[in-house]
């Protein structure tokens, strides 16, 4: 039976609030990367700026978008010329990422902040060609955790891209502060590949969600792209470097898919909540105002007029000042009670 007495809540006492910080595991092989579904998967658009990865081809009422690439550069980069293929569209997607994640130096208002392969932002270790991994909310959640990003990139020759490989984490990163920098774009750590040296190749972008990796990650493979009439004498082999000056924006995307073996990291999810402690002493609720409660003017659950009145806790409402009632709160079973006992129900509202 439900009793529907009401008892004030101490704030001070009888509230407090927590924070949970959920984790799941996210792992993007490179059969998604590469097209599966005969690059079904993989969208491209007309403005070829960008293009979209989805899990399925995308097309599908079932698919999930997983996350967007790109490529850019800064006007000082020796790739950038009036000559080169999308040439503005490249420098203004750099500017973009940059304004948006570092945003601008202190010296001069007008001066973009430049990526950089440290956490120092002096200028030095600039990465001026940079490929963009836009990871998706849906994946990241709330944030990607700090010191478990690792990206596993095929560093051998076009045919067999897989056959030589690095991969990229953010060991130095931790979830106490250490190894990331602050910045206007959130926290980012750096990514490098430990099995060589401890020079970054590109960093992360935590709560934005964003991998930015510098083209010299490739700049030892010799056939980076393949492409129909780009290369020297009409070949259709590009390196890194002549890939951004040559190829358009989805050519280097897909010369980039295909050579993601594999994504992984976890995502991060943040619960808010706030915990009543709703007290009921000895001598409170032990009656039901439920008109079931009484049968000619006798309570029901007692067999003799010297039994003590027992009720059944089922459901807790929380209300206002003004007596609105604003929650609900069911219980699992029903709670006995009655003047032997006194009990603390705990309500969690998530949010």
């Amino acid at each position: 039976m439900p009793v529907i007495n009401t008892e004030i809540i101490d704030p001070t006492s009888d509230i407090t609030t927590t924070t949970t910080l959920l984790h799941e595991t996210i792992p993007i092989t490179g059969t998604i990367c590469s097209g599966t579904y005969s690059d079904n998967n993989i969208k491209n658009y007309t403005h070829g700026m960008f293009q979209s990865v989805y899990d399925y081809p995308y097309l599908s009422s079932s698919s999930n978008h997983i996350f967007d690439l790109t490529v850019g550069y800064d006007s000082t980069s020796p790739v950038s010329s009036s000559a080169a293929t999308q040439n503005t569209k490249k420098i203004n997607l750099y500017n973009q990422y940059a304004q948006v994640l570092l945003g601008y130096t202190a010296s001069n208002a007008d001066n973009i902040q430049k990526f950089e392969s440290d956490l120092n932002l002096d200028g030095s270790g600039v990465i001026k060609d940079a490929f963009f991994v836009s990871l998706s909310r849906l994946l990241t959640k709330d944030e990607i955790k700090r010191g478990n990003v690792s990206l596993t990139l095929g560093t051998g020759v076009w045919a067999t891209p897989f056959s030589t490989t690095m991969t990229l984490t953010d060991a130095s990163a931790s979830a106490t502060g250490g190894g990331i920098k602050n910045v206007i774009g959130g926290n980012y750590g750096l990514l490098y590949d430990s099995a060589v040296d401890k020079i970054a190749k590109g960093v992360v972008f935590y709560e934005a969600g964003i991998a930015v990796l510098t083209s010299s990650v490739f700049a030892h493979v010799a056939e980076f792209n393949s492409g129909s009439g780009y290369g020297p004498a009409g070949a259709d082999i590009l390196n890194v470097t002549q890939s951004f000056y040559s190829a358009s924006i989805t050519s280097s995307c897909d010369a980039l898919r295909h050579r993601i073996q594999n994504i992984s990291f976890n995502n991060t999810t943040e619960i808010n909540s706030k915990i009543y402690f709703c007290r009921v002493n000895h001598n409170d609720f032990n009656y039901s105002a439920n008109p079931t409660y009484v049968d000619g003017s006798k309570i029901r659950v007692k067999n003799t007029a010297g039994d003590q009145p027992i009720s059944y806790i089922t459901t807790v409402g929380l209300y206002n000042a003004a007596g609105e009632l604003l929650a609900v709160a069911k219980l699992s079973e029903p709670l006995r009670k009655d003047p032997n006992n006194d009990l603390t129900i705990r309500v969690r509202l998530d949010y």
